[in-house]
């Protein structure tokens, strides 16, 4: 292919329930060239998310025949910016496309020698920011609490429970695979791990957290959190991050009452978005990087090759293909 080509993915039309590949469209045209305070970036890793599905019922945040929204890490291949130069290696918010003019401002630069770049999309990156900071501003652990995190084997879920574990919790995670509960358990150092496709789900989570829960780290949302809020504790706390289990449902998910369970547990449940915690990301990313470079904390990823396999990653998120964060590399550093 020739290098003055570039290729970008679009939402070609709206989901209706589950998406399919054929809503996605590829599309060529010339690559941009940087205005004045731009540089033009060339992709190297592209994130696909959860949080993706809901922005393409928006109209606004996801228009037909535009480039689909999205973290990626990519370098500098022209620069108009005195900020940054060619080969600097950057992350941003340009989607799914191999080139783009993004501003300066709008990006961060990455130090390879403090963690693989990849790393900057995942456990230095959104995912691991939001388990951060949603576990430690809303959940507040305690040492001896009991944490339970549903979507534990995933991007953002994998890193809450080793925190917590950190703090002194006891943890217990809930995904949906034989592979992925091993894994929590004999590689992350979880303390229980219950399978939710397990046709005794309820009794199994019981059986996991015999005290009760004092933190739930809400990533999934319908009957998983249902069961799991039945057995909160006195003053629990749930921070609310995701429902990917309700992203692709043709009608509102109707459950259980749970106000009057919130009620007389005196409970806290929170939603909240990363974004809020802007300001507070260079410090959260410093101990984050800590973590990691002390071995204190693992981190798994996911990475289809090619540009073109983007769609078929981010159906993959809802099958529940991937453990730990889950990428497609588009190209090799230069």
């Amino acid at each position: 292919m020739s290098a003055s080509i570039n290729r970008t993915i679009v939402l070609a039309s709206r989901p209706q329930g589950m998406p399919t590949e054929d809503q996605f469209r590829i599309q060529e045209e010339p690559i941009p060239a940087p205005a004045e305070e731009e540089v033009v970036v060339r992709s190297l890793y592209i994130s696909v998310d959860p949080y993706m599905r809901n922005m393409m019922n928006n109209t606004s945040s996801s228009p037909i025949d535009q480039v689909i929204r999205g973290g990626a890490v990519g370098q500098v291949i022209s620069s108009r910016s005195g900020k940054l130069r060619e080969g600097d290696i950057v992350s941003g918010m340009w989607g799914w496309q191999e080139y783009a003019a993004v501003k300066a401002d709008d990006l961060q630069r990455i130090d390879p020698d403090q963690a693989p770049i990849s790393t900057a999309l995942g456990v230095l990156g959104m995912p691991g920011l939001t388990a951060y900071f949603g576990l430690f501003d809303i959940g507040k652990p305690e040492p001896g609490e009991t944490v339970v995190v549903s979507g534990a084997a995933g991007a953002v879920g994998t890193i809450v429970g080793q925190i917590a574990k950190l703090k002194g919790c006891r943890v217990v995670g809930i995904a949906g695979s034989e592979e992925k509960l091993n894994y929590l358990k004999d590689d992350l150092g979880f303390d229980a791990v219950v399978n939710y496709k397990s046709d005794a789900f309820d009794s199994q989570l019981k059986e996991a957290c015999p005290g009760g829960v004092d933190i739930y780290f809400d990533n999934v949302g319908g009957p998983v959190s249902d069961a799991v809020i039945g057995l909160i504790n006195q003053k629990a706390r749930i921070p609310l991050c995701g429902q990917i289990s309700t992203y692709n449902l043709d009608k509102v998910d109707v459950g259980p009452r749970i106000q009057p369970q919130l009620l007389m547990k005196r409970a806290m449940i929170k939603g909240f978005l990363v974004y809020e915690y802007e300001e507070q990301y260079p410090e959260a990313i410093v101990q984050l990087a800590r973590w990691v470079q002390g071995e204190k904390i693992q981190y798994t990823e996911t990475v289809l090759d090619g540009f073109e396999r983007l769609p078929e990653a981010f159906l993959g998120l809802f099958e529940g293909s991937n453990t730990g964060k889950l990428l497609v590399k588009v190209a090799e550093v230069e």
